[in-house]
């Protein structure tokens, strides 16, 4: 009888998993395994973001194990929490490798609402390839509701010169929502943390 539960749990939690939208552990481990087709093709498409999203998946598991957070669902989270940058990985800065930075030419907002899609897009392409609602929410959740400062600043320097020009803010900030779990906040912390890193143009341990 132990063995026959045994099969019927395996045979169907996968059904179980996507009526409910849970995932378990054994879907998490599967998931993280680095031949998986989504994470080869963020290998292949976008070399900077897939070693981005493995350091990050790194800081984000230590940080878990401290604080006694769910630490697999945490690290497989991270190394899916960019997929959206697969759409246009030429935009983001951790794959231009000392080429053209292509937001030279555009309008600080359409280069905020290119940052800013990178979420949306992330989360479509997680249910087409049913990733499970709980890593759903935590892609959706990565950058909270945080500024782009960088486009924004550039955009009000901008409109310094012309009269009556109101930059709105809301432009230029994430839809969200704030991190609503530990493993969410986690992830926002570590991203920003290695997306800063290396922006740096002299990088030492102090800094």
């Amino acid at each position: 009888s132990a063995f026959f539960s045994l099969v019927i749990v395996l045979a169907f939690s996968p059904m179980v998993e996507y009526v409910l939208g849970y995932t378990s552990v054994f879907r998490l481990m599967d998931m993280m395994n680095l031949e998986q087709p989504l994470l080869q093709r963020l290998m292949i498409e976008a070399p900077g973001t897939y070693h981005h999203s493995l350091v990050v998946s790194n800081l984000v598991e230590a940080g878990a194990r401290r604080i006694g957070a769910d630490s697999l669902l945490a690290k497989g989270a991270a190394l899916y929490h960019d997929i959206g940058k697969l759409k246009n990985p030429e935009y983001f800065i951790e794959n231009q490798y000392g080429s053209k930075n292509k937001h030279d030419k555009l309008a600080p907002s359409m280069s905020a609402l290119i940052l800013i899609s990178h979420v949306k897009k992330g989360v479509e392409m997680a249910r087409e390839h049913n990733l499970g609602e709980e890593i759903i929410d935590l892609i959706q959740q990565h950058h909270g509701t945080s500024l782009i400062s960088w486009f924004y600043n550039k955009a009000v320097e901008k409109a310094g010169t012309k009269e009556n020009k109101k930059i709105r803010e809301e432009a230029f900030r994430y839809p969200g929502p704030k991190p609503q779990t530990k493993e969410a906040g986690l992830i926002l912390l570590a991203d920003v943390v290695e997306a800063s890193s290396r922006t740096l143009v002299e990088p030492t341990p102090s800094r």
